[in-house]
């Protein structure tokens, strides 16, 4: 059925799910799992963007703040690749073959641009269910791979989905 199922990992809350729904599915299939991590200054648990301010006008305090943002990023990519190391040794425990990889970008575009080069079958991402301002601001990912993605997408939700509660109408009753 699946080959190569890609596994786009963040650092939210998510992940384990995301990650437990791929390995189930890789042991149901035979498939080989390639585990992603995209870092990006928008992820959760990251430095953030450099901002040069007042220290710009002083080079001695500006190279003093960018040489601890960039400790800081160094320390946050070495954070997450450890994390998707000890998935591939989770992976190999349950007699899955694995990959993984960690690049740096825009995730979105980054998913699908790995699941191209790395001939996945399926990408398996999360959702966090953001919409409105939430979505237009931090964008989906998820809704992105979809539309972007050449192969088939599983999405996994997070918490319950979302409903707008029913209107209880009798049984046999006309509406007027």
């Amino acid at each position: 059925m699946f080959k190569t199922i890609l596994v786009a990992l963040d650092s939210s809350s998510l992940r384990q799910v995301v990650f437990e729904k791929a390995l189930g599915l890789a042991q149901a299939t035979g498939a080989k799992l390639m585990l992603l991590h995209v870092v990006s200054a928008y992820e959760e648990g990251s430095p953030g963007l450099p901002i040069r301010s007042y220290q710009a006008y002083y080079p001695v305090l500006d190279d003093a703040v960018w040489r601890d943002y960039q400790r800081r990023w160094e320390a946050f990519e070495a954070d997450r690749m450890a994390l998707l190391q000890q998935e591939g040794k989770e992976a190999e425990a349950a007699g899955v073959t694995v990959e993984f990889s960690q690049v740096a970008g825009d995730p979105a575009p980054m998913i699908c641009q790995v699941a191209r080069s790395c001939g996945a079958d399926l990408i398996v991402v999360g959702s966090h269910r953001r919409k409105g301002l939430g979505e237009l601001l931090l964008g989906s990912v998820s809704n992105h791979v979809m539309h972007h993605a050449p192969c088939s997408v599983m999405v996994v939700h997070s918490g319950p989905p979302a409903t707008t509660p029913a209107t209880p109408v009798a049984v046999g009753a006309t509406a007027s």
